[in-house]
């Protein structure tokens, strides 16, 4: 949040005093992790307000016209299971439960959404909630498809990179001297 807070015109929204103090009660609600421990017995004062500040969403959303934020976060799941979209949505909405909560709570003439773009691990996406997400966002029509043929670019560029890994650890030197006849796999994926 406080590089998103410097690099956007949160200011507008409301004060950062404001934001830090309603954060740090709804934190206050949010138990202290195990590999927190240690900075909140260092200083339990200032514990709450410093982990709102280092949450980090993807992405934001400014509409002032409208006066909305939108709070964006990209997950990727194993697709395996029919209910990977669903499991994915309910952790991105806990992860950014306080940010939005702390934003309702500092500027409440605002309205706030959180939008969670989920893509499988095997390059499932979900098109319909995709493109929906993307029509609540106000993206013109012709810049849908763009958007997500790029994402589904992105994801196998992804792929490519973890299975030359993977090829390159298994294999060994053996796999450095094959590397140049490897095809990636980015070449091969179409987004129609």
């Amino acid at each position: 949040m406080n590089t998103l807070w410097q690099e956007e015109e949160f200011e507008q929204i409301c004060s950062r005093e404001s934001l830090t103090e309603k954060a740090a009660e709804i934190e206050k609600t949010i138990s202290v992790k195990e590999h927190e421990r240690e900075r909140y017995d260092f200083d339990p004062t200032m514990f709450y307000g410093n982990r709102f500040w280092n949450r980090r969403a993807d992405g934001i959303v400014i509409d002032k016209n409208c006066r909305t934020l939108y709070i964006l976060e990209f997950k990727r799941s194993s697709d395996r299971n029919e209910d990977f979209l669903r499991v994915k949505e309910h952790e991105a909405n806990e992860q950014h439960k306080s940010i939005i909560e702390a934003l309702k709570a500092a500027a409440p003439e605002w309205t706030l959404e959180q939008m969670n773009f989920v893509a499988g691990r095997r390059g499932a996406v979900e098109e319909d909630d995709f493109y929906n997400k993307l029509e609540r966002l106000n993206v013109q029509a012709g810049k849908k498809d763009k958007i997500v043929a790029a994402h589904m670019q992105r994801i196998c560029e992804a792929h490519d990179t973890v299975m030359r890994s993977y090829y390159l650890q298994i294999l060994g030197r053996l796999g450095l001297m094959r590397r140049r006849r490897w095809t990636t796999l980015e070449n091969k994926c179409m987004c129609k």
